[in-house]
C-alpha cells in the first residue's frame, strides 16, 4: 500500500546496496454478454517478442530475487495461459489512485519495451471537480503507487485495457479521501468503465471508529454491494503492509498496540489480497512463505460473510463472527518484487499494493476465458477451497507469520488452509481460473 511503500523502499534500498556491493554490481470488459461455452477460445496470442526476458535490468540485474513479468507469470501459472492467447484482451481494469502519474505512459512504454510486452492501453480520467488536498505532500509516493499498479497489471494481462481513475485528494487515514474515492466508484458504475477494480490503498480500522466513519463506511458497503451483485464487478483490495496491526493516527506515524485490519480490504464485497515472499530455489522454481508485513486479521466493523462460514470449525473459533482478512495472497515482499520503471529509474515493487493488481490481472484473464465478467467471486473461491481441486488451484502457504515486532503486536501464523495472513493462499492460475469459471457457471 502507498502509505507504507516508502518506508519499505528505504529498507530495500539498503538491502540492494549491500547485495550489489557483494556481487560487484553497481516494481474492461464493458459487460460482455454470456457465452454458451464455459471457456472462450482466444485468437492467436499477441505478443511483442517470443524470447522471454528472465533477467532484471540495470542495477537490479544482480539481485537474485528480482522478478521480471515472465518470471512472475511463471511463479503463478500464468505463462501457459498467455501462450494460449489468454492475455486479458477485451477486458478493462480500473485503478483508483490519488494524483496519478504525469509520466505513466512514457514510463510504461519503456517498461514494455524492456520486457518484450505489447504497448499498454492506458486511459487516465480525472472526473472530480474538487480542490486538491495533499496534506502529507506525497505526490511522488502516489506516482510510485500508480506506476507499479499499472505495470503489474500489464505484466499479468498484457492486452487488458487499464483505466486510471484519479482523485485530487490523497487518501490517508480515517475518512480523509474516502468520500472522493466513493465518487470515483460511483463514476465507474455510471459510465460502465469496467468489471475489475483494483484498490491499492487502505485506512486502518483503528481510525474508523466514530459515527462519521461508520456512516461513510455504510455508504461504501451499499455501493460495493451494488457494484458486485448488480454490475458484476470484481473488487480487489490490498490487505495492508503493517502485519497484524496498523496505524492509529491520521499521519500514519503511530502504530496501534492491538490487532486490526484495514478498509476497504475488510469490506466483504471485495477480494482482500494479502502478501507473500517469493524466493528462487537453487534447484529451480520458486518457494513462498508469508510476508511479515502482510495485513491480516479480523474486522471490528464488518461481520462474518456467508462465504467464510464454509471454513472449518477451528477457523470459525478464530473468526468469532467477524470478517476475516485476507481472502487470497500473492507476492508482496519489496525485496522479492517485480522490477518496475519510473522516470528513468528501476525499482522493485512491494507491499500488498503489488499483490492486489496482480490478482486484478488474473481476473482480466479469467473474464476473457469465460466470455463474461465473473463479478463477485468470493463465494466461488471459498466453495472451491472445500473441494479436492483446492491443492491444485492454490499454493497453500504454511510458513511465516505477520507479527508486527515494531508495535509488539502478535500476529498469526500461516497454516494449512485459510489463515489470517495469506488467506486461501496464492494462485496456480492455469488450474484455478478454469475451476473458478466452472463454479461461477454452475
Amino acid at each position: 500500500m502507498k502509505k507504507e511503500f516508502l518506508r519499505y523502499w528505504c529498507s530495500l534500498s539498503l538491502l540492494l546496496t549491500l547485495l550489489l556491493a557483494a556481487c560487484g554490481g553497481g516494481g474492461g470488459d464493458n459487460g460482455e454478454q454470456p457465452t454458451k461455452q464455459p471457456l472462450v477460445t482466444p485468437t492467436v496470442p499477441q505478443t511483442a517478442t517470443t524470447e522471454p526476458v528472465t533477467s532484471c535490468p540495470a542495477r537490479l540485474k544482480e539481485v537474485r530475487t528480482c522478478l521480471t513479468p515472465y518470471t512472475l507469470r511463471q511463479v503463478y501459472g500464468v505463462q501457459s495461459l498467455i501462450d494460449k492467447g489468454y492475455t486479458g484482451k477485451g477486458q478493462t481494469v480500473v485503478l483508483i489512485e490519488s494524483f496519478g502519474s504525469p509520466t505513466i505512459k512514457e514510463d510504461t512504454d519503456a517498461f514494455s519495451k524492456t520486457f518484450g510486452l505489447p504497448p499498454a492501453d492506458i486511459e487516465v480520467i480525472s472526473p472530480l471537480n474538487v480542490p486538491e488536498k495533499d496534506p502529507h505532500n506525497d505526490k511522488y509516493g502516489w506516482m510510485q503507487e500508480t506506476t507499479l499498479d499499472v505495470q503489474i497489471v500489464h505484466s499479468i494481462a498484457p492486452e487488458a485495457k487499464i483505466v486510471i481513475l484519479v482523485s485530487p485528494v490523497a487518501e490517508t487515514q480515517g475518512t480523509f479521501g474516502l468520500p472522493e474515492y466513493r465518487q470515483l466508484e460511483q463514476y465507474i458504475l455510471d459510465h460502465k468503465l469496467g468489471n475489475i477494480v483494483s484498490q491499492s490503498w487502505g485506512a486502518s480500522e483503528l481510525t474508523l471508529q466514530d459515527k462519521a466513519a461508520r456512516d461513510e463506511l455504510n455508504k461504501w458497503d451499499a455501493l460495493l454491494k451494488k457494484g458486485a451483485l448488480e454490475h458484476h464487478i470484481t473488487y480487489l483490495s490490498s490487505s495492508g503492509d503493517s502485519g497484524a496491526t496498523d496505524y492509529i493516527d491520521q499521519e500514519s506515524t503511530r502504530l496501534g498496540d492491538k490487532p486490526t485490519t484495514v478498509f476497504s480490504a475488510s469490506n466483504p464485497w471485495g477480494l482482500a489480497v494479502g502478501g507473500t515472499t517469493v524466493l528462487p530455489k537453487k534447484s529451480g522454481g520458486y518457494t513462498e512463505r508469508a510476508w511479515n508485513g502482510s495485513g491480516g486479521g479480523f474486522s471490528s466493523i464488518f461481520a462474518l460473510p456467508e462465504y467464510q462460514k464454509k471454513l472449518p470449525a477451528q477457523v470459525q473459533q478464530m473468526l468469532q463472527n467477524r470478517r476475516g482478512v485476507p481472502d487470497v495472497s500473492a507476492n508482496a515482499d519489496p525485496a522479492t518484487g517485480l522490477a518496475y520503471y519510473l522516470k528513468g529509474n528501476w525499482s522493485m515493487a512491494g507491499g500488498t499494493s503489488a499483490s492486489a493488481p496482480l490478482w486484478a490481472g488474473l481476473i482480466a484473464i479469467a473474464n476473457q476465458m469465460a466470455g463474461k465478467p465473473l463479478g463477485f467471486i468470493n463465494p466461488a473461491l471459498y466453495q472451491l477451497a472445500t473441494t479436492p481441486a483446492y491443492n491444485q488451484c492454490f499454493h497453500d502457504i504454511t510458513t511465516g507469520d505477520n507479527t508486527n515486532r515494531e508495535a509488539d503486536v502478535e500476529g498469526y501464523p500461516a497454516v494449512q488452509g485459510w489463515d489470517p495472513v495469506t488467506g486461501l493462499g496464492t494462485p496456480n492460475a492455469e488450474k484455478l481460473l478454469p475451476e473458478l469459471i466452472k463454479i461461477q457457471h454452475a
